[in-house]
C-alpha cells in the first residue's frame, strides 16, 4: 500500500530539491478537467484532459492507483482494473493531452470502485551555472502533484447526474452517513461512517448548534467511500450537528453527531 499519497483534490504540493542556479523555477500550470470523471457502467472508457497554461513545456508521469479506506485513512494499491494511457507525456505551452481511462474488467453490479489517479509533474533539468562564477546558491524547484478522484460502477448503479445519458431511476446510489464524537488521547474528533452504495464528497463543513453555525472548512472535508469509517479532528461541543453538502447537492444535510 502506498501511505505516501494523499488525496488533495483541486490542489497540488511540491518537493523542493537543491541545485546550483540561483532562480527559483516555478513549475508549469497544469488545467485538468473534468476533476471528477466516472466510468459508467456501459463505458469502457473514460477522458480525462491536461492542458498546458504554462510557457515552458511540461513532463507528466499519470498512474491510476485503487483507493480504499482503512483505519481512518486513505490507502492506495497498484492495480490493473483501469488503466491510463499514455502514462507519460510532454504537453507544449498551450496544448491538450488526452489521457484515456479504460476498464480492463467488468465491475460487479451494483458496485462502485474507487480510483485515484496521480499525475506527477517531471521537473525540468536545471540550467548549467554561469561560466565563471563562484557563486553556489541554492535553486527551488517546485515538483507539482495533482489527485483526481475516479468512480467506476458495475451494472445497475450511478451516482453522477449526466442529462445527455438515459437513466434508471432506481439505479442511483446514494451514501448513507451516520456520524458521532469521541475523544481520542484527549483530542475531540468527528466520526462518519457510510453505509450506503457510493461514495460521499464532503464539502462547506460547518458545526450547528440551536441558529448558530460556525463554519469548519470552506471547501473540501473530505470523503467517506461506502461501507468506510473516517475521523477528523475537529473541536466539538455536545448538541453540535454537522451540516454538510454531500455531493454537491443543492441543499445541505445536517448530520447529528451522538456519542
Amino acid at each position: 500500500m502506498h501511505s505516501f499519497l494523499r488525496p488533495l483534490q483541486g490542489m497540488a504540493f511540491c518537493l523542493l530539491t537543491l541545485g546550483v542556479a540561483q532562480s527559483a523555477l516555478a513549475a508549469s500550470s497544469i488545467l485538468i478537467w473534468p476533476i471528477d470523471p466516472v466510468l459508467e457502467a456501459d463505458q469502457q472508457a473514460s477522458a480525462l484532459w491536461l492542458e498546458n497554461r504554462g510557457d515552458t513545456p511540461a513532463n507528466l508521469q499519470v498512474r491510476v492507483f485503487a483507493w480504499n479506506q482503512e483505519g481512518f485513512d486513505d490507502k492506495y494499491q497498484n492495480q490493473r482494473d483501469v488503466i491510463g494511457s499514455p502514462p507519460v507525456a510532454t504537453i507544449q505551452p498551450g496544448q491538450k493531452q488526452l489521457i484515456r481511462l479504460t476498464r480492463a474488467k467488468t465491475f460487479p453490479a451494483g458496485e462502485e470502485h474507487a480510483y485515484r489517479i496521480i499525475i506527477d509533474e517531471i521537473p525540468l533539468p536545471l540550467p548549467p551555472a554561469e561560466a565563471g562564477s563562484d557563486k553556489t546558491a541554492a535553486a527551488v524547484r517546485l515538483q507539482m502533484r495533482y489527485s483526481v478522484p475516479l468512480f467506476a460502477y458495475g451494472a445497475g448503479l450511478w451516482s453522477k447526474p449526466d442529462a445527455s445519458r438515459p437513466r434508471d431511476p432506481n439505479g442511483a446510489g446514494l451514501p448513507q452517513l451516520s456520524g458521532r464524537t469521541l475523544k481520542v488521547d484527549g483530542k475531540s474528533y468527528i466520526e462518519l461512517v457510510n453505509r450506503g452504495a457510493v461514495h460521499a464528497r464532503l464539502t462547506e463543513a460547518s458545526l450547528k448548534s440551536g441558529s448558530q453555525s460556525k463554519p469548519v472548512v470552506e471547501g473540501l472535508f473530505g470523503y467517506v467511500l461506502p461501507g468506510a469509517t473516517m475521523r477528523w479532528p475537529v473541536p466539538v461541543t455536545q448538541g453540535d450537528a454537522l451540516q454538510v453538502r454531500v455531493n454537491g447537492q443543492t441543499s445541505l444535510q445536517t448530520l447529528s453527531l451522538g456519542q
